[in-house]
């Protein structure tokens, strides 16, 4: 009985906890982090579609620019606890359900544990380059190399291609749900002016349909490499969106993605402002 007791007091205090004014603050943060990591992705793309193609257009790209200004390594380690706060509320939402009426579906929380596992990732990341492991090969030969890794595996073929199918499937879930602005239901409508809900279409719209191809273009890589069994053909966001100026619409192309990915990282500032938590 103390034992029942004591779990539902536990219980009890990890949901006050998920419902606290510092988480809402650390998920806010978060959206902000990822907002300044995907406008600086989409900046360097652009330079790249002009002509500029000096850096990577990836996250290892993003965070060297802010490392090479004033302030740098402080913005690199706010960033970095940013998206601490981002992983945290994902994993709120996993254990004791998120906003909404279908925020406590089991589909919804297994989506918000994913979501955690990706943002820690992507936060330990952060940190790393902010504690000066600057990464020993950039996010293209990273991707190789673990596909590599994976096709050397008892059925790595069926392993890589379904992971690449997995990929290419979220990439056009997150163009579909962009296109439907199913991100409605997550903002604080009510609280917007007729201007603030302009913007957050133009960008939630531009910005996910742009993400969306992005993703969905990555995954198409890496299932060619799984029927290939060549490891090569896997590629990581800058190798990915450099080969959108192969085809027929050229750099143009690029620079339309590269600008929708400046849109979603407006988004992000937005929802930081407007979404419910």
């Amino acid at each position: 009985m103390n034992v029942q007791a004591m779990s539902l007091r536990g219980r009890s205090k990890g949901r006050q906890a998920a419902n606290s004014s510092a988480m809402d603050a650390a998920a806010r943060w978060g959206f902000v982090a990822r907002g300044v990591i995907y406008l600086l992705i989409g900046l360097l793309a652009l330079q790249i579609a002009f002509g500029g193609g000096g850096k990577q257009a990836d996250r290892g790209g993003a965070l060297a620019e802010i490392g090479e200004k004033p302030m740098g390594s402080f913005v690199l380690w706010a960033l970095g606890i940013g998206l601490v706060g981002m992983s945290l509320w994902r994993l709120s939402e996993a254990l004791f359900g998120a906003s909404g009426p279908d925020g406590h579906k089991a589909s919804k929380r297994l989506l918000s544990a994913a979501r955690f596992v990706f943002y820690g990732f992507v936060a330990y990341s952060v940190l790393s380059f902010a504690a000066g492991d600057k990464g020993g090969s950039s996010g293209d030969q990273q991707s190789q190399d673990v596909t590599a890794k994976a096709l050397e595996l008892p059925a790595g073929q069926w392993l890589v291609g379904a992971a690449g199918i997995g990929i290419l499937g979220a990439g056009l879930w997150i163009g579909v749900r962009a296109a439907k602005r199913s991100y409605h239901k997550h903002l604080k409508l009510g609280q917007m002016s007729h201007r603030a809900r302009q913007f957050m279409d133009v960008t939630g719209v531009g910005g996910g349909l742009a993400r969306g191809l992005l993703f969905a273009a990555i995954g198409w890589f890496v299932v060619k490499a799984a029927v290939d069994y060549e490891p090569d053909k896997a590629k990581g966001f800058d190798d990915t969106l450099r080969s959108f100026t192969d085809t027929p619409a050229g750099p143009w192309l690029l620079a339309l993605v590269a600008l929708g990915l400046v849109l979603f990282g407006l988004f992000s500032f937005g929802m930081a402002r407007y979404r419910k938590v």
